[in-house]
């Protein structure tokens, strides 16, 4: 494998846990609708397949501004990342009861959807970066699967705790990685 930067593969690693952090939250919360195991396999399905496409298109939108400001390029995806992060430590103590949508049909959509908005602006951030496209697609569709259905499944069994923390990390790691992009 010549040319492989481990810390790249770290780093969209690292990155695409704290982005299914979200993902993983709203399931704890979704889970605790008592859904159906083919409902969870569904819902996990879809937004790990929203998580591929969101970033795919930041991706590629991030690349064509990169040509056209590179000196900024770098500056900018760090900033938008450390802000994302710092969105979702707040977002992360605004705890408000409000009813969920169902997973279903059109509600599945706009679940997978809302879920997998952070992931565009994250694939923003890294097409400007220059990051391998297909790799960090991916590891976002499958890290944000499989956490979706943990947190579907643990929602069953928890009550809620686990998603205010969960959503702390995922904060704190895509400040750090904003932090690493801008002074790194």
């Amino acid at each position: 494998m010549g040319g492989v930067n481990i810390g790249e593969y770290i780093s969209l690693i690292f990155m695409a846990a704290a982005l299914g952090m979200d993902a993983f939250s709203v399931g704890l919360g979704m889970g605790m609708q008592a859904l159906r195991l083919k409902r969870i396999f569904i819902v996990g399905v879809s937004v790990g397949l929203f998580h591929m496409l969101m970033p795919f298109l930041g991706i590629a939108l991030g690349r064509f501004i990169s040509t056209k400001i590179e000196g900024f390029a770098i500056l900018g995806s760090g900033l938008l990342l450390f802000a994302l992060g710092v969105q979702m430590l707040l977002a992360s103590f605004n705890r408000d009861d409000k009813k969920l949508i169902r997973p279903i049909g059109l509600g599945l959509i706009l679940f997978s959807i809302s879920v997998s908005l952070d992931s565009f602006s994250v694939g923003l951030s890294l097409g400007m970066s220059g990051v391998r496209t297909v790799l960090a697609i991916v590891l976002f569709g499958w890290f944000s699967a499989v956490l979706t259905w943990s947190g579907l499944l643990l929602g069953r069994k928890a009550r809620g705790l686990i998603g205010v923390y969960s959503e702390l990390l995922g904060g704190s790691i895509l400040c750090a990685f904003g932090l690493r992009i801008i002074f790194g």
